[in-house]
């Protein structure tokens, strides 16, 4: 497959990209894992390891803490847990994945649009990614604001919208089901990283592309967008 995102021949169509953050661009499994096994025990929940993450994670987040547990937590559990877990992550060193700033590079240098969206709360995903050095790089930034949602769905067409982007010109990189239901919902392209939060077994349920890399994520997008366009003509 040809590294076209990295052409600025004009030869590949413009699109909106929309990264997810938490998995995708930041390289963090491991930290959630962390984490969650520093908040756990305070709630009767056992240590997890990678492999039990990876298989159980989920939205609502509140549900996911339920199965691990292996009860409905309570409200007052479920606010304590959220923001214990949410402050060691936070403290955590922000870790790009390998070659994901060169990536963006290349696709700015292509022509092409990027924006992040995560359901990671608004401000710290500000302070986040501005430690990065990627800001620049970026249209937009959206987090989360208020309670977690059940589904990045809303915040996806609400994310487009701001942009002034139609859904079918967009790709969606993430790594979890959700990105590729929100993708759907929208109209775009979702293509999903296999070495995020959720596993690849699980990944290939969605119906969509999946990729080893971020790099590869890209291209098969790039490919179904534009044949998804020579289609239209």
């Amino acid at each position: 497959m040809t590294h076209r995102t990295t052409d600025n021949t004009g030869s590949t169509s413009r699109i909106h990209l929309v990264w997810d953050w938490n998995g995708t661009v930041r390289d963090d499994l491991d930290d959630h894992v962390a984490a969650l096994n520093a908040t756990l025990p305070r709630i009767g929940g056992p240590l997890i390891d990678v492999a039990t993450y990876r298989a159980l994670h989920a939205v609502p987040i509140r549900g996911f803490y339920d199965a691990l547990v292996g009860r409905t937590i309570t409200d007052e559990e479920w606010i304590r847990s959220n923001a214990e877990f949410l402050d060691v992550l936070h403290r955590r060193p922000v870790r790009l994945r390998s070659g994901v700033r060169q990536l963006m590079l290349g696709l700015r240098a292509a022509g092409h649009r990027q924006s992040l969206l995560s359901l990671a709360p608004h401000e710290r995903l500000l302070t986040e990614v501005a430690k990065t050095g990627i800001g620049g790089l970026l249209e937009r930034v959206d987090g989360r604001v208020g309670e977690p949602a059940p589904s990045k769905g809303p915040a996806l067409a609400a994310h487009l919208a701001a942009l002034g982007v139609e859904g079918h010109r967009a790709l969606v990189i993430g790594d979890s089901l959700d990105d590729a239901v929100a993708a759907e919902q929208a109209g775009a392209v979702a293509v999903l990283h296999t070495g995020g939060l959720h596993s690849a077994q699980r990944l290939a349920a969605a119906g969509v592309p999946l990729a080893g890399t971020l790099r590869e994520a890209v291209e098969t997008g790039l490919d179904l967008l534009n044949a998804r366009q020579e289609a239209g003509r």
